[in-house]
């Protein structure tokens, strides 16, 4: 293989005049300088391999890695059977990338088969893709799925994830297509709004709708599929493929297309990532399924095979008939998945969600007595909003901060006042005590002791 060869400075400054930027430290200004590395790394020159070694290593010692974590949001930190790394660390899967030359691929297909197959049965929809990228570009692409010539408005849920709302409102600039947000009440969708906006515009694509929600919340997801469907426009429902294991599936609240992020199964936190979207769909949809759909045939001779079926990989090359650009998807993330799902088993998985939501309510409580108020009273899964009392060291901040003093990563802030915390299979209940006795002191403390917080 050939040695790489970087663009001269000359075809970068091009580039850059192109997209409107006169440097590379303009085209980045959006990202915080104090993240920003400026000067380079600060370990001396002409160190040896081992003190190199040796130095980052000591660098690597200042990260701080928390005894307990109570924060979700989206990525969630869950127990990962060790069969899982050892199966999917093999070399035949660690190496191979994607199925190019599918007959000589059958190994790589027949996973993402088996992968298509089990998001299919967790979900209760008629076909999957062979993945995406992430949650939030599978959001992003479900809305692309359901635009038409009359079509162009996508109505999101303001209950849903930030982030995720972010990236499909970046697609949707990209395609014009118009966003609407329907505002949440109550911790959960205004059905009531979304009637009356989806009924003055005939030009409603679709609605997105997060189950559970961005706060834990377990929204009505019968009445807002009627609402969606009696005005004509697709319903898109984004999902924790946890909570899938004990709630009603997208199919039976009449979702056209369920999409969500795949971490939940078997993939750890890994600052972020690589994690998995995955996009499932109702059979009338699935010629608009992005990306790659893999499926099962017989060869010339009779025997099981897999090809990429539907759609051919440069299924895109007529780029003005095209919804997406993705021809591409995350194969070792979908085997690991697929891992993660045979070895819990139907059963494994129910009991973990289980876990999930009585420990979650179980944390609510002892937090409730530790002086923070739940803010929605809804039903929720294993996330769920509080706030502290007005007045004294009770901020969000604060309590964070002497939380972290103890080796405990608390909730999500999402104001100065309220907080989303999460618990999973693993919080113990000796440890959500530990946290509710941190909070009630935090509570308590004056705030002079500016080592803790930063007053």
């Amino acid at each position: 293989m050939g040695s790489y060869v970087p663009g001269t400075k000359q075809e970068q400054q091009e580039m850059l005049r192109e997209i409107g930027y006169a440097s590379f430290e303009e085209m980045f200004s959006h990202i915080p300088d104090e993240v920003m590395l400026k000067e380079g790394v600060n370990i001396p020159s002409g160190l040896s391999e081992q003190a190199v070694k040796a130095r980052m290593e000591d660098i690597a010692g200042k990260n701080v890695v928390f005894r307990h974590i109570f924060r979700g949001a989206g990525a969630y930190n869950h127990y990962i059977p060790a069969i899982v790394s050892n199966v999917t660390s093999k070399e035949e899967f660690v190496t191979a990338y994607t199925p190019y030359q599918a007959e000589i691929s059958q190994g790589i297909l027949q996973s993402i088969f088996e992968y298509q197959t089990m998001l299919c049965e967790l979900t209760g929809m008629d076909a999957s893709n062979a993945s995406i990228y992430d949650g939030a570009t599978a959001a992003a692409e479900a809305i692309a799925m359901c635009k038409e010539r009359k079509k162009t408005t996508a109505y999101i849920s303001a209950a849903a994830n930030p982030g995720v709302i972010e990236v499909m409102k970046t697609y949707c600039f990209g395609s014009n297509t118009k966003v609407v947000m329907v505002p949440e009440k109550d911790g959960v969708t205004d059905g009531a709004a979304l009637e009356e906006m989806l009924k003055a515009d005939p030009q409603a694509a679709c609605f997105y709708v997060q189950q559970p929600n961005y706060y834990g919340n377990i929204e009505d997801g019968d009445a807002l599929g009627r609402i969606v469907h009696e005005a004509g426009a697709k319903y898109i429902m984004g999902c924790n493929p946890m909570a899938l294991a004990v709630m009603k599936t997208p199919a039976e609240y009449g979702a056209d297309i369920a999409v969500g992020d795949g971490q939940p199964l078997g993939m750890p936190l890994a600052f972020g990532g690589p994690y998995l979207g995955f996009m499932t769909a109702t059979a009338a949809m699935t010629r608009k399924l992005p990306g790659r759909i893999v499926g099962e045939t017989a060869d010339h001779e009779g025997r099981r095979a897999f090809v990429l079926t539907l759609q051919a990989r440069e299924q895109h090359i007529r780029r003005e008939k095209a919804s997406s650009n993705v021809c591409s998807n995350q194969a070792w993330c979908a085997l690991t998945a697929s891992v993660y799902m045979t070895a819990m088993g139907a059963d494994g998985m129910a009991k973990a969600a289980g876990q999930c939501m009585s420990k979650a309510h179980y944390l609510r409580d002892v937090l409730k007595e530790a002086g923070l108020e739940p803010k929605h009273n809804c039903e929720f899964f294993h996330e769920f909003v509080t706030v502290s009392p007005e007045g004294g060291c009770t901020d969000s901040v604060h309590i964070l901060r002497a939380l972290e003093s103890k080796g405990i990563l608390g909730g999500l802030p999402l104001s100065d006042r309220e907080i989303l915390w999460c618990a999973t299979e693993m919080n113990t209940r000796e440890e959500m005590d530990e946290l509710a006795s941190a909070v009630r002191e935090a509570l308590h403390r004056e705030c002079g002791q500016k080592e803790v917080c930063g007053s």
